[in-house]
């Protein structure tokens, strides 16, 4: 089966490998996002999918519009693929490039769907508080993530999955279906199925002002959004910018989720839950864990931040070295976009 590739992050490679180790595919070319500027350097940096093409001496394309870019059409067409696969590729398809293949144009998605179509499926489920999300494969038509299901793989989620631990749980799963799905499919051993459109959701980009924590959520909503928009919330401390990296809400209703070195809040929680303060504002610092802060409903421990032009350091850590103590609070910060 000759196979073209679609795909940009880190998320996709993982499915590309499993396509380039199987002996009944043959992986001709591969598509990706233009180099982008990156780091301190402001360097030129190739996409994770790129980078695994080259090491396999594959050719790549790298349009900066592909539904304009007559040269890659060309392309597309002169290399006589039976399937092109997609994975988080980052442009839209015309029906013109969904055309070109003798069998399908399969995309591989990250959630369960017709829930969480769009560009951010894995960060927004997380956001929700979804304990359960997948992959599903399906058929690709000119709409966003509309497409006839073929495949679909449950996986759960724990309290501490952040973006990245569920993406590459996620990207592993997808692989395996994604080889299932073709072998399926070329063999007629598979049947399409409609997605319901009274069950859609859609999983948007996120905007910059989704990343600033409001201290008056609830700490379990708190929770959701530092670990489905990993790495980048923030907060204001003494004035600057701080990255709150990983969270726990301090609740009995997630002891048991909870892994053995943070069950000292169980132990200490009658003391715990007589604590209050204003928004934001550090009730307590536990030792060995850091500090625990008020939200608009509920305690939220405050694992690991990282200061502005600083490395991410633990909670503890961080209350140390800034000698944090019991009634300063963390504010918003005002951003756009």
């Amino acid at each position: 089966m000759k196979i073209i590739f679609f795909g940009t992050p880190e998320f996709a490679v993982p499915t590309l490998s499993s396509l380039l180790s199987h002996p009944e595919f043959e992986v001709v070319a591969v598509v990706t996002q233009p180099d982008k500027r990156r780091g301190r350097g402001n360097k030129l940096m190739p996409s994770p999918v790129k980078m695994a093409a080259l090491n396999h001496h594959l050719p790549v394309w790298q349009p900066q519009r592909i539904k304009k870019n007559a040269e890659t059409i060309a392309k597309l067409r002169e290399a006589e693929a039976d399937v092109f696969v997609v994975v988080a590729y980052g442009q839209i398809l015309s029906q013109a490039i969904l055309d070109i293949p003798s069998l399908a144009c399969v995309n591989v998605h990250g959630s369960i769907l017709p829930k969480y179509r769009g560009a951010a499926p894995i960060q927004r489920c997380l956001y929700e508080g979804e304990k359960e999300t997948g992959i599903t494969t399906m058929l690709m038509d000119a709409g966003m993530d509309t497409g006839a299901m073929l495949l679909k793989a449950f996986a759960g989620i724990t309290l501490l999955d952040n973006a990245d631990s569920l993406g590459d749980r996620l990207s592993e799963i997808g692989a395996d279906l994604l080889v299932e799905t073709l072998i399926k499919l070329r063999d007629g051993k598979i049947e399409a199925v409609a997605q319901d459109e009274t069950e859609a959701t859609y999983a948007p980009m996120i905007k910059n002002a989704e990343y600033v924590l409001d201290w008056s959520k609830s700490a379990i909503d708190l929770h959701n959004q530092v670990r489905g928009f990993y790495p980048d919330c923030t907060t204001c401390f003494r004035g600057n910018s701080l990255k709150v990296m990983a969270t726990v809400p301090v609740d009995p209703e997630y002891w048991l989720q909870m892994p053995p070195e943070l069950r000292v809040l169980e132990r200490d929680w009658p003391v715990l839950d007589e604590l209050s303060g204003e928004n934001g504002a550090v009730v307590k610092v536990v030792k060995g864990l850091g500090a625990i802060v008020q939200t608009g409903n509920g305690l939220l421990l405050l694992r690991e931040v990282q200061l502005a032009g600083k490395k991410v350091q633990s909670g503890m850590d961080f209350a140390n070295g800034t000698r944090l103590v019991v009634g300063e609070v963390f504010g918003s910060l005002e951003v756009t976009g």
